[in-house]
């Protein structure tokens, strides 16, 4: 249900409803509807996603600061939570809308439901909405500013709430990986994820990764564990000298949220100095952003951006489609690359940039989330890519640290 609020129009400054939750909308619109989680106020962008599986991943991504998600599919929390799915201990995200909250998942490994989840984590979720109305709006006019408030008695300022949603700030010029990237420096030698056994442990890791945190996903860092890296964690801040004290076989610079621009204000030199290392170095969505700009490029925020794991990106170094994961709200410019870079990889959806490479160093990164989580396995390709590079150009025949 929704409706739409004049912004001159006398409103009393709050009224009672039966609907338990409302989404406000930064130009006044209103969507109705049953409240779930926690009973509190959230501002954020709204964003949709498209993706059908892995709903607790996605609410963990910490990509997602400073954002609101409704997802397409009609019917999220089927399978309840557990300790497993998740990409980090605090999820970031501002808010959850959704058509349908299961209230009773059925799967063998939930612990809780969605509910209880997002209560324990502070995060406001409305279900019953049209989500399909919703991302229309979102496709035609971008990103919006909203606010998710629930309060179990439908007991709402609507007013207060239009301004809260004005008064963000939007994600322009912020900075937010300083906000969810770690602390200090941590090594993670755990391996992915296998049925009826959970999660390993490298044992003897073969080559080293540095990677410097920018909102880094788990399973970023247990794809590189199985394929034997030891990976020792920096946070977003690290200086070039930090990083190589580590003797490093090959840097990833992850995803993470915000804007790039702002984020690459500290991050920047550090790039630039590793790129003129001879050390390979990978980036990852916001990571691929902030290479692009320490090469010479530009970015730009994007209206709708792209949320979902069906995103077809085509490999223009050899033809192939991969299908991928995404969440960016902010793409590189290719036309704003310097000649020394080649685009490797651009959208089947709107073209934009997905890809690039240093011509002639070991220095290329993909905007999409090539460890997919969730998400198809196509992309780990890029990965494979990361270690072989690696491997070619340092010397693994010891192991790390003998």
């Amino acid at each position: 249900m929704t409706e739409s609020v004049s912004a001159t129009a006398a409103q009393p400054a709050a009224r009672f409803s039966r609907a338990t939750a409302r989404l406000v909308l930064a130009d006044g619109s209103v969507f109705e509807g049953s409240g779930f989680g926690a009973e509190t106020a959230a501002v954020g962008e709204v964003c949709f996603n498209t993706a059908m599986t892995g709903y607790q991943e996605i609410l963990t991504d910490p990509s997602y600061a400073g954002q609101i998600v409704a997802f397409t599919f009609p019917h999220i929390g089927i399978v309840g939570t557990n300790s497993e799915d998740i990409e980090s201990l605090t999820p970031a995200v501002r808010g959850v809308v959704v058509r349908a909250d299961a209230e009773h998942p059925s799967n063998y490994r939930a612990l809780a439901p969605l509910d209880r989840w997002l209560k324990l984590h502070n995060i406001p979720g409305i279900s019953g909405i049209d989500t399909r109305a919703l991302t229309n709006r979102i496709r035609e006019q971008g990103m919006p500013h909203g606010v998710v408030a629930h309060h179990p008695r439908g007991e709402f300022d609507r007013d207060a709430l239009v301004e809260k949603a004005r008064a963000f700030p939007g994600l322009v010029g912020l900075d937010l990986a300083k906000d969810v990237s770690c602390r200090q420096m941590y090594s993670w030698r755990e391996t992915p994820w296998v049925w009826n056994s959970g999660y390993g442990v490298q044992e003897s890791p073969t080559w080293r990764a540095v990677v410097l945190d920018y909102g880094v996903k788990r399973n970023i860092l247990r794809q590189l564990a199985g394929r034997g890296a030891d990976v020792v964690v920096l946070p977003c801040h690290a200086t070039y000298d930090e990083v190589m004290r580590h003797s490093p076989h090959g840097i990833l610079l992850s995803n993470g949220p915000g804007d790039p621009a702002a984020t690459g204000e500290y991050a920047i030199p550090t790039i630039r100095g590793l790129v003129e290392s001879s050390v390979p170095v990978f980036g990852i969505c916001l990571g691929h952003q902030m290479l692009g700009l320490a090469l010479g490029g530009t970015t730009r925020k994007m209206a709708q951006g792209h949320h979902g794991a069906n995103h077809p990106v085509k490999d223009e170094t050899t033809g192939k489609v991969e299908i991928t994961s995404m969440n960016h709200g902010f793409a590189v410019d290719k036309d704003s690359l310097p000649k020394n870079i080649e685009q490797t990889h651009v959208s089947l959806f709107d073209g934009s940039n997905c890809g690039i490479a240093l011509k002639d160093r070991p220095v290329f990164s993909v905007q999409y989330h090539p460890e997919a989580s969730p998400g198809p396995h196509d992309a780990r390709i890029e990965l494979e890519r990361f270690v072989d590079v690696c491997a070619s150009v340092h010397d693994r025949s010891t192991r790390v640290g003998a």
